[in-house]
Order: C-alpha cells, then sequence, then structure tokens
C-alpha cells in the first residue's frame, strides 16, 4: 500500500508542472505589444520542467499586479520562437521595452528577483 501510494504521488507530483504550460507566443501579438508601448515577457519552458512551473507560478500571479504588461510563453523545443530570440535553455525570462531586449535571466524562480526585473522594466 505504501508503495502506491508514493507511485500516486510521484504520478500527481509530474502532473501539476506540465499544467498550464502551453505556448502564447505569436510573433504578430508580440510586435503589436511593443508598438503598443507595453512592456513584453517572454518565458521558455520544457515539459517535466519544475524551475519553469515555479517561474509560470510567479508569472502568473504577476499578471494581477501589473497592469502594462503583456505575458507570453513558449516552448524551447519550438526551435524557430528559440533562433528569434536567441534562447536556448529552458526557464529563460526576457523582458523587453521600448523595442529592445531590456532583461534576460536563465533559471530565475525567485519572486523577489523576478518582481524587481519587471518593477524596473516598467
Amino acid at each position: 500500500m505504501k508503495k502506491f501510494l508514493i507511485l500516486v504521488f510521484f504520478i500527481l507530483a509530474l502532473n501539476t508542472q506540465v499544467i498550464g504550460k502551453e505556448t502564447t507566443f505569436k510573433k504578430e501579438l508580440f510586435e503589436k505589444a511593443l508598438l503598443d508601448g507595453k512592456v513584453v515577457v517572454v518565458s521558455s519552458w520544457i515539459k517535466y520542467c519544475t524551475s519553469c512551473a515555479s517561474q509560470m507560478k510567479i508569472l502568473n500571479k504577476a499578471k494581477n499586479n501589473f497592469d502594462n504588461i503583456v505575458y507570453f510563453t513558449f516552448d524551447v523545443t519550438n526551435k524557430e520562437i528559440a533562433e528569434l530570440f536567441n534562447v536556448q535553455y529552458q526557464t529563460t525570462l526576457l523582458i523587453f521595452k521600448d523595442n529592445k531586449e531590456v532583461y534576460r535571466s536563465i533559471g530565475e524562480t525567485t519572486k523577489e528577483l523576478i518582481y524587481d526585473a519587471l518593477k524596473a522594466s516598467i
């Protein structure tokens, strides 16, 4: 019974890491947001990445705290998008303002540091 419960817990833990991960990046929407003067956040993820899930959780909360920011995500295995931003790793966070990249981090999952980067960009 104990082994069964451990297996169920493990399966549920893996599934929670996958929930909410989808590619929302669209080049046209990204370019429009920049033209409209918005701050744009782009984050990369990959299936079963725990640091990606942690970062996405923080960014999902940030959506409620920062008004003039547009958020996009993409699966880092999507070579076209990854090459567009020169992203080679999951959990890469990019912030754009005034049509240029103003922030880049890899593996950052600390709420305080992510929020500081967002605040500095607006």
